[in-house]
C-alpha cells in the first residue's frame, strides 16, 4: 500500500441523484453551515457529485449538461468549503447508468439477450434508471465527460465511478463486434467473454481519462462483484477499494467480513461503506439507530478497513443536521480509535480458498464461501480469503469450498502445503480432481460416487455429535458415498426409504430414514485432513442449521483447535478479528457484540413506483456482556496487554505460552492490544 495515498478514516459518500423536475438546486447551500455540519459529523472526507444517475452535472460544463434547476457552480463551492477545513473531496460521476443520455441516445442502451432494455426498469412507464452499453459510442462520451471534470476540478481528491457492469449485451454495436471478432452471440459463454472484454476496455479508457491532468489521481470503479477474488486483472485500474455493504440495504451483517477477508491482503488500501439509512440508498428522511452505525463502523475497523457512511443530500444543498449528528456519534469513536487501526495486516492463520479465485467462472456463486465465513465468524476463528495470487505459507489451515475441485496446479500447491505441515478441510466434491472423478488427495477412503437417495441423514460418531443429538439428523443435499479404510469416521449415513416424487412420498417434506446405516461414512478425520461427505458449507449458508454447525465445528476443532491463535467465551453473535501493527510491535484483537433483530416484513409496493418492503436487520440496544474470557497463543512473546482507546492495563496469566485474560464488561466494541 502506498502510504502517501492512505485513505481517510471518516468518509461520507454523499449521493445527489436529483430529478430535473426539482427547482432551487443548491439554494440553501451555505459555506459556514456546510463546514459546521461536517465538523459535527467528524468527517474528514466527503464524496460530492459532478454527474448523477439522472444525467445532470452540478457545475457549468460543455460536454455534459448542468442541472436545469441549478444556477451556480455547486461542486466548486463544496470543494472550496471542504478544503478550507481540511476535508478531502473525491468527485462522483455516474458511468453505467445515465437517464439523460439514454433518452437522448436510445441506441446506446444495453439490450439483454431476450431483447429487453437492460435497466433497473424495463417499461417506459416505470420510474428508474437506464443502463448504457460500454461498447457503444456512450463510452466515448463518458470519457470526454470525465476529462472535462478533471480539467475543471484539478484539485479534486479523487474520482468515483458508479454502476460499473457490462451485461450480455446484444445491442447492434455488440452484435456487430461479436460477429467481426469471432464470438458467437447465440452462446452465453461467448457473450460473457465479450462482455468481459468490453469491461476491460471501459476500465482502461476511463482510468486514463480520469488521470489526464493528475497522473496519480485516486480512482475507484464501483461494483462489489468486481472486487471478488478472480479479478486481479482489474486491480491496476484502482488506486484503492471501497466495499459497499449496507447491512440494512440487502447485504446483511455478514457480507462485509467475507469481502474484507480477501481485500485486506491486497496491496490496496480499502474502506467499508455502510449507510445512515434505515433501508438503503435514496431513502430521504430514513435513519438507523446511532448504535447500529457505531457497531457498523467498529466492524469495519475490525476488518482492517477505513469507514465510509452513505447519505443523500437534499436538493437544496443543505446537509441534514440529524444525519450529521448521527454520523458524528459513530465517527467520534472512530477518531479515538484510529491510532490502533493504521497500517494493520491480518494475523489469521486460517484461510479459505475462493471458488472465484481458482476456477475463475464467468458467473459467480458465493453460497459455499458464505457458509464457511458464517461458521468461522460465529466460532470466533479469524480467517482470510485467498485466490491463486496469494501465498499459502502464512497459514496453518486451508479450507476449500464444497465445490472447488482442484486442477493440477492447485493440487500441487496443496500437496506442498500439506508436506510443509499444513492442514486441509475439505467437503463435498472438493476431494475430486477438476477434470475427472478421481481423488485429488491421498486419503484412506474409497469413493463410490454421489448418493442417489436424498435427503439422507447423519448419525454422528459420539465425538462429533451435536449437543443433545444421538439419532440421525437430516442433510438436505446429497453426500458423496465414501467408505473409510482408516482414521476416524465422523459418523454413518442413513438413507431414506425412497426419493420423494409423485409415485411415492411421505408427509409434508421428505422421506424418513432407515434405522440401519447404509454402510457409508459421513466424513473422515485423518492426520492433516478433515473431510465432510456432504456440501456442509452450502447447507449451512442455505439453512443456518445450528445442529449442523455444531457437527461441523466439532470436526474442525478436533483437527485445528491447538493451532488457533485465540479462543473466547463470547456468544455466537460476537465477532472477533486478529490484526497486527508490525511497526508498533503489537497485535490488535477486535471484539464486537450486538444483537441484530429481524424486523419488518415482505410486502408489495404500496403504490406503483414505490419500493416494496422487506425484513430489515436492526440494531437498537447495545447490551453489555460480562466476564468475557480470551486466551491467546501467538508467535511472539507478549509483554503487556491494554484495552484501547481507554489506555487500561490488563493483568494476564501466561501458562506455557498461552495468554489468558478476562474482560469484566464489553459493550459494542473493544480493542485488546497485545504488545510484544
Amino acid at each position: 500500500m502506498n502510504n502517501n495515498r492512505e485513505l481517510r478514516f471518516r468518509q461520507v459518500h454523499l449521493d445527489f441523484h436529483t430529478s430535473p423536475a426539482i427547482d432551487g438546486i443548491g439554494s440553501a447551500f451555505d459555506k459556514k453551515l456546510w463546514q459546521e455540519r461536517l465538523q459535527m459529523a467528524h468527517a474528514d472526507s466527503i464524496t460530492c457529485f459532478s454527474c448523477c444517475h439522472h444525467g445532470w452535472s452540478y457545475h457549468p460544463c460543455k460536454v455534459g449538461a448542468m442541472h436545469p434547476g441549478l444556477n451556480f457552480d455547486l461542486l466548486r463551492a463544496q470543494i472550496d468549503a471542504c478544503h478550507e477545513i481540511g476535508v478531502k473531496v473525491p468527485i462522483y460521476l455516474t458511468a453505467g447508468v445515465n437517464n439523460r443520455i439514454a433518452e437522448c441516445e436510445p441506441g446506446w442502451r444495453e439490450i439483454s439477450p431476450d431483447g429487453r432494455w437492460a435497466s433497473w426498469v424495463q417499461s417506459p412507464l416505470a420510474a428508474g434508471f437506464k443502463k448504457l452499453c460500454f461498447n457503444s459510442p456512450y463510452l466515448d462520451y463518458l470519457c470526454r465527460l470525465i476529462e472535462e471534470a478533471a480539467h475543471l476540478f484539478p484539485d479534486a481528491d479523487g474520482m468515483f465511478f458508479d454502476i460499473i457492469s457490462q451485461g450480455q449485451c446484444c445491442c447492434p454495436h455488440c452484435m456487430r463486434d461479436m460477429a467481426a471478432d469471432g464470438y458467437d452471440p447465440e452462446k452465453e459463454k461467448d457473450r460473457l467473454r465479450f462482455a468481459r472484454r468490453t469491461l476491460l476496455k471501459y476500465f482502461r479508457r476511463t482510468t486514463e481519462a480520469a488521470r489526464c491532468v493528475q497522473a496519480d489521481l485516486p480512482v475507484f470503479h464501483n461494483n462489489g462483484a468486481l472486487l471478488e477474488p478472480g479479478n486481479r486483472d482489474l486491480l491496476p485500474y484502482y488506486s484503492h477499494l471501497e466495499l459497499e455493504s449496507l447491512p440494512t440495504g440487502g447485504w446483511g451483517y455478514d457480507h462485509f467480513p467475507l469481502s474484507a477477508a480477501y481485500c485486506r491482503n491486497l496491496e490496496h488500501d480499502f474502506l467499508g461503506m455502510t449507510g445512515k439509512f434505515h433501508t438503503t440508498w435514496g431513502e430521504f428522511g430514513g435513519f438507523k439507530h446511532a448504535n447500529a452505525l457505531r457497531y457498523e463502523c467498529a466492524a469495519m475497523l475490525a476488518q482492517g478497513a477505513k469507514c465510509s457512511i452513505g447519505d443523500q443530500l437534499h436538493p437544496t444543498g443543505q446537509l441534514d443536521e440529524s444525519t450529521c449528528r448521527l454520523i458524528g456519534a459513530a465517527y467520534a469513536e472512530v477518531e479515538q480509535k484510529e491510532p490502533w487501526c493504521r497500517q494493520v495486516s491480518s494475523a489469521a492463520n486460517v484461510a479459505m480458498l475462493s471458488n472465484h479465485g481458482f476456477k475463475k467462472p464467468l458467473q459467480r456463486n458465493l453460497k459455499s464461501e458464505t457458509g464457511v465465513s458464517r461458521l468461522l465468524l460465529e466460532a470466533h476463528i479469524p480467517f482470510d480469503r485467498l485466490d491463486d495470487g496469494n501465498d499459502f505459507s502464512a497459514y496453518k489451515v486451508l479450507i476449500l469450498p464444497d465445490d472447488l475441485r482442484p486442477d493440477a496446479t492447485l493440487q500441487k500447491r496443496l500437496a506442498d502445503f500439506v508436506d510443509g505441515g499444513g492442514k486441509l478441510i475439505l467437503s463435498g466434491t472438493s476431494i475430486l480432481k477438476q477434470d475427472c472423478d478421481q481423488l485429488a488427495f491421498e486419503l484412506p477412503l474409497t469413493f463410490e460416487g454421489l448418493a442417489t437417495l436424498f435427503p439422507n441423514y447423519i448419525n454422528s460418531a459420539a465425538e462429533f455429535a451435536p449437543e443433545g443429538i444421538n439419532t440421525p439428523f437430516v442433510m438436505y443435499r446429497p453426500s458423496m458415498n465414501i467408505r473409510i479404510n482408516s482414521g476416524k469416521s465422523l459418523g454413518k449415513i442413513h438413507e431414506p426409504y425412497f426419493n420423494r416424487d409423485y409415485r411415492h412420498f411421505c408427509s409434508h417434506q421428505h422421506t424418513p430414514n432407515h434405522l440401519e446405516d447404509a454402510g457409508f461414512d459421513a466424513g473422515l478425520l485423518d492426520g492433516q485432513f478433515l473431510y465432510f461427505a456432504h456440501p456442509v458449507f452450502i447447507l449451512y449458508a442455505l439453512y443456518g442449521n445450528v445442529i449442523l454447525k455444531d457437527f461441523i465445528l466439532k470436526g474442525i476443532r478436533a483437527l485445528v483447535d491447538d493451532d488457533l491463535p485465540l479462543h473466547t467465551s463470547m456468544p455466537s453473535q460476537g465477532r472477533v478479528s486478529l490484526l497486527e501493527q508490525k511497526e508498533e510491535r503489537r497485535y490488535i484483537v477486535h471484539a464486537l457484540y450486538a444483537n441484530t433483530m429481524l424486523r419488518g416484513m415482505k410486502s408489495d409496493a404500496f403504490v406503483p413506483g414505490a419500493y416494496p418492503t422487506a425484513p430489515v436487520e436492526v440494531i437498537e440496544e447495545l447490551n453489555p456482556i460480562h466476564d468475557v474470557k480470551f486466551s491467546f497463543r501467538l508467535p511472539r512473546e507478549i509483554k503487556r496487554i491494554t484495552l484501547e482507546p481507554q489506555g487500561l492495563e490488563v493483568p494476564f496469566q501466561n501458562c506455557n505460552g498461552q495468554i489468558s485474560i478476562t474482560i469484566d464488561k464489553l459493550i459494542c466494541h473493544q480493542m485488546i492490544v497485545l504488545h510484544y
